[in-house]
């Protein structure tokens, strides 16, 4: 397993808050690279704070199904609001006026990942 996360560094942000928003959600070191806050793994520890703030969060289901639809090939390409990180949260398609954390995540059976990440529970909780 391969993970790859990226955010974009703005002039009014500060890079310390950005490093804390991308640890409170995955466990790996961050490094500047230009103007992107760099994160990499090959561990799937690396992606234990994400797994358990969806059950925390009650949104395994939802999740899921972004995970199954932003799935392709070996390779899920997931968008993470970073206001929201940097509150301990999840949150989705992150677009906001601070920019978005870029998540990629490679692996021999990405279905085992998203199984292991957001199992299907019908309820939102496992």
């Amino acid at each position: 397993m391969r993970l790859l996360v990226r955010a974009r560094m703005y002039p009014t942000e500060d890079e310390k808050k950005v490093r804390e928003a991308i640890r409170k959600l995955f466990e790996i070191e961050v490094s500047r690279e230009g103007e992107y806050l760099v994160g990499k793994s090959a561990d799937r520890e690396s992606l234990e704070k994400m797994h358990l703030l969806l059950r925390s969060q009650g949104i395994l289901d939802s999740a899921r199904d972004i995970f199954l639809k932003e799935a392709e090939g070996n390779q899920l390409t997931i968008t993470l609001n970073k206001q929201a990180a940097h509150a301990g949260a999840v949150n989705f398609y992150g677009h906001s006026y601070l920019g978005s954390i870029h998540v990629t995540i490679t692996t021999s059976n990405i279905a085992e990942l998203i199984d292991w990440l957001a199992p299907s529970t019908g309820k939102g909780k496992h």
